[in-house]
């Protein structure tokens, strides 16, 4: 898919080096995301006993489903905060929904086909009921990969990053992304990222979701936080694209 393309650039004087992207993957992805524990506060301190119940089902799913041909991982992600960087878009778009999900499960295959198979099995459907059942708020899509800089590293825990991005176009989100991610390689040492494309973007409020990983807390948010350039070079440009960003960082469950 083409992208920067049909952008807009605020704060041209800043530059930052190009991201660096490999070939998409040709994987398909399920992502069922839930808000279970309902928080008012930037932290997830709080968990309940339907929280840990459903965290516990869920791994015992996913290490079944990574068992069908094809499967390639399934993985249970458990919110740690919401950093800063939400898009100041969404004070203009009241409507739209703000991304809270405490619980995520991510499942990657091989091709559409398989994904395709896998929400067919008993398996997956199980899953979707629990976690419709123990949230008060669910997401589930199927995905591909429409950009990368390098595949996220499940096998060992870490800070991990599921970015909820509203916009009102998708070349234009995926291109601003793009335009962007070399400020996260330069400041924050990222060196991974898979950028999720829903199958039907207009059946939820989001056009893409970036997910990706870091060793630990420090090294992503003191450049949220301390660096002006997020807010000039980043920000700024979102919001110029009419995209906004939903970030919310997690721990493997």
């Amino acid at each position: 898919m083409e992208s920067n393309t049909n952008i807009s650039v605020v704060n041209p004087e800043l530059k930052f080096d190009k991201v660096s992207l490999v070939e998409p993957s040709g994987h398909h992805f399920l992502l069922l995301a839930a808000e279970v524990d309902r928080s008012a506060l930037p932290f997830f301190l709080f968990t309940s006993s339907k929280k840990n119940e459903l965290l516990t089902y869920s791994k015992s799913k996913c290490r079944e489903l990574e068992l069908i041909d094809g499967a390639e991982s399934a993985v249970v992600f458990k919110a740690s905060l919401i950093p800063p960087g939400k898009g100041k878009l969404l004070e203009e778009r009241p409507k739209v929904h703000i991304a809270k999900y405490d619980v995520v499960v991510l499942i990657e295959t091989e091709s559409k086909s398989i994904a395709e198979n896998i929400k067919s099995h008993k398996l997956y459907s199980d899953l979707e009921k629990k976690i419709s059942e123990a949230a008060n708020n669910t997401l589930y899509l199927s995905a591909s990969n429409v950009k990368k800089i390098n595949s996220v590293d499940h096998n060992r825990q870490g800070v991990f990053l599921f970015n909820f991005f509203y916009a009102d176009n998708v070349q234009q989100n995926i291109g601003i992304w793009e335009y962007t991610a070399g400020w996260f390689q330069q400041e924050t040492g990222l060196d991974n990222s898979t950028v999720l494309l829903p199958e039907n973007p207009g059946k939820s409020d989001y056009k893409i979701i970036n997910h990706c990983r870091w060793d630990s807390f420090s090294n992503i948010l003191p450049s949220l936080i301390f660096k002006k350039t997020f807010k000039t070079y980043v920000l700024d440009n979102f919001y110029e694209n009419n995209v906004a960003a939903i970030p919310i960082l997690y721990k493997l469950a």
